[in-house]
């Protein structure tokens, strides 16, 4: 976490007062830029929408509770499921806290999904008894299950290993990357009768990424 420099804390605690009218008309500067940003990120919700699909023609066998699962096998009953790939390496105890982060705040937008015809999973590379651990020592509700000694991290380049063949970040060559960035991303696959791939979204997702994905 970046350090806050004195500098900083005394802008943020003492902020410059003004009078209401002045206040107010500041406000409403920022309120147009605010509208801007809105539009903007509607149109790139909208072209993210539109992306056409790419038919997965590899069968992933992934780890849940009730042993070997696929990516089939997520969907559920919906015609839609986002996964989100949480950074859990196979030899830590405990996933990444910037993952559990975002896991925390997402694991009450699962159900929205779900009313949305959407499926939610988490998936991660660590063996699934480690995971299952973790899971319920958070206390998160939430369809999670291993890539352990499958391709599928690789494959979507979640994973960077130049004997593995993933040499990707981002859609461009990871040596380009000048510091380390947690990889996460959120991919969205359908329809049910072929699997697809329509979007992955690496480092930070956009604002609102898990509801608006829907």
């Amino acid at each position: 976490m970046p350090r806050i420099s004195p500098e900083m804390e005394i802008e943020m605690e003492n902020p410059r007062i003004v009078s209401r009218a002045e206040w107010l008309e500041a406000r409403k500067q920022l309120l147009v830029e605010e509208k801007k940003l809105s539009r903007e990120r509607d149109r790139l919700n909208a072209a993210r929408r539109r992306l056409p699909v790419v038919k997965l023609e590899k069968e992933y066998l992934l780890e849940g509770p009730s042993g070997k699962t696929t990516l089939r096998d997520l969907f559920g009953r919906h015609p839609q499921l986002v996964v989100y790939h949480f950074m859990f390496d196979p030899g830590w105890d405990e996933g990444c806290k910037n993952c559990s982060h975002l896991l925390d705040n997402a694991a009450g937008a699962a159900a929205h999904l779900a009313a949305r015809n959407t499926a939610f999973a988490v998936v991660s590379r660590a063996p699934f008894g480690k995971i299952e651990g973790f899971r319920a020592r958070m206390g998160w509700d939430l369809p999670w299950v291993s890539s352990f000694g499958t391709d599928f991290n690789y494959d979507f380049h979640v994973t960077l290993d130049r004997a593995r063949g993933s040499i990707e970040y981002n859609f461009a060559p990871a040596a380009e990357l000048v510091k380390a960035i947690c990889l996460e991303s959120l991919d969205q696959w359908k329809p049910p009768m072929s699997v697809g791939w329509r979007v992955s979204c690496h480092a930070s997702p956009p604002d609102g990424e898990i509801n608006q994905i829907c």
